[in-house]
């Protein structure tokens, strides 16, 4: 069970590769959730929810809405921004780094709460998530289990039939197996060579 103040890389839970994150509830509502770590301090204490309910933020949005040029520049940006209506729009499904790939979800959208800051979810949890007809839990893993690609680990291959939900202590167990599968496999064909190579020496030899 996660703990409050843990901290992890964001390859461990989904996120960010590059990317440290730790378990914070917030201060108001008590919402427990992983918060990306700026400089070794959390980006922000407060969920999604009740950031926009906090008196810094309210105090803010009060001195851009009696600025008539303020509010129109915050209403130009929040119009172009997001979604499709951002001028980089390429259709919602982007590369997210390590194979793996990125979809942006709609605030309405239900499994939304699996989104990062920027509205984006790692597509294999999407596809693992709409199939059980709930939002994963953070401590919930999915694994691919590359049966298409012999030899090669796809990340980008979200086939339902080619993923799998662990939790994190087994997905560890599976990649550690995996692992020495695939080195017991090159050792295979490396010995395979040598005996070739062994055998036709013999042969050169008796002539």
């Amino acid at each position: 069970m996660v703990e409050i103040g843990e901290i992890r890389p964001g390859k461990e839970i989904g996120r960010k590769r590059t990317k440290k994150f730790t378990w914070l509830a917030c201060p108001d509502c008590g919402k427990e959730r992983w918060v990306e770590l700026n400089k070794g301090q959390p980006a922000s204490r407060r969920c999604r929810s009740c950031q926009g309910k906090s008196p810094e933020h309210k105090e803010r949005m009060r001195a851009i809405m009696a600025d008539p040029e303020r509010r129109n520049v915050l209403s130009q940006i929040m119009q172009t921004r997001i979604g499709d209506k951002n001028p980089a729009w390429k259709g919602g499904r982007v590369s997210a780094g390590g194979g793996y790939i990125q979809i942006w979800l709609s605030p309405d959208d239900f499994f939304y709460p699996m989104a990062n800051k920027q509205g984006y979810v790692l597509e294999h949890r999407l596809v693992v998530a709409k199939a059980l007809g709930r939002c994963l839990r953070i401590w919930e893993v999915v694994h691919h289990k590359g049966i298409r690609y012999k030899g090669i680990k796809n990340r980008s291959d979200n086939l339902e039939d080619n993923l799998q939900l662990n939790s994190d202590v087994r997905h560890n167990q599976l990649t550690i197996l995996e692992t020495k599968i695939d080195r017991q496999s090159k050792l295979i064909e490396k010995l395979r060579e040598e005996i070739k190579q062994f055998r036709e020496s013999l042969k050169n030899g008796e002539r």
